[in-house]
């Protein structure tokens, strides 16, 4: 894929690199108090990722959610070494979350690729916002950014820290924790919310990997902004995209947020 160059000390991305999903890889989800998470930033597409290439300077922040419900900042576990990971001693019991908003990227797409992308992932209202104001035939200049955590269970005790919401500002946020949900009725509740506001009808991707077999489902929320989903699988993805104008400068017209989170279950569970 061709890169495009711009000459704002931005980082300058493929449309394949955007239209990737991008999401929090632990090597497991359940630990026992005192052992550490490796956690890596993964980019792919269907739950089937490479580890980024990016380092501490692509951190707005990274923050550790404890089950005591302290947030810690742990950015300066990340290095400058490109694609480095976080290496988290987890020593609560009970449930952690992990979210990382990421700094800005700066995309120009040509038209076509531009109106394509919009389509496949349901920003129908700018498509249209497009074809109202004669703007099909222009390029597609953008800004943007990363919204997105995991959640690890250690030991049994099952904590509320991960339903509240997050200053990600496009969240995705658990009605119940997923490993209390597991155990009752395996039917997962999550509202998306975009700067606090709830999203109405807003497209969302539920990944399912099943012993190494992944699948995608499309969802869309409710009037309240809430999608749910059962399921009997190891591995879970949730993910939702959204745009909106830029008016911070004149260099992009978009500004768009991608958001996921990850949870999962042993084998044996």
């Amino acid at each position: 894929m061709k890169k495009i160059v711009v000459c704002l000390g931005l980082m300058v991305v493929s449309l394949a690199v955007i239209a990737h999903e991008f999401w929090l890889q632990p090597q497991k989800y359940f630990f026992n108090k005192g052992e550490t998470a490796n956690i890596k930033f993964n980019l792919g597409e269907d739950f089937t990722g490479e580890n980024w290439t990016g380092n501490n300077s692509k951190i707005n922040y990274l923050i550790h959610c404890t089950p005591s419900n302290k947030q810690v900042d742990i950015t300066s576990l990340v290095s400058d070494k490109k694609g480095d990971s976080i290496q988290l001693k987890l020593e609560e019991q009970g449930t952690h979350m992990i979210i990382y908003n990421s700094k800005n990227s700066f995309i120009n797409l040509e038209p076509a690729k531009f109106n394509a992308y919009l389509k496949e992932d349901g920003m129908t209202n700018i498509l249209n916002y497009r074809k109202k104001n004669n703007e099909l035939a222009i390029s597609g200049k953008e800004y943007y950014q990363r919204s997105v955590k995991t959640i690890l269970q250690v030991g049994d005790s099952i904590t509320p820290n991960c339903l509240q919401h997050t200053a990600l500002p496009l969240d995705i946020v658990p009605e119940i924790n997923p490993y209390q949900a597991y155990e009752i009725t395996r039917v997962y509740k999550f509202k998306v919310l975009f700067k606090g506001s709830i999203l109405k009808n807003q497209l969302v991707k539920v990944w399912f990997n099943t012993h190494g077999k992944r699948t995608v489902h499309d969802y869309y929320t409710d009037g309240i902004g809430i999608i749910h989903f059962s399921g009997n699988t190891s591995e879970y993805m949730v993910s939702t995209v959204f745009m909106e104008k830029n008016t911070s400068d004149s260099i992009a017209q978009w500004q768009s947020y991608w958001a996921s989170v990850t949870f999962g279950f042993p084998a044996h569970k």
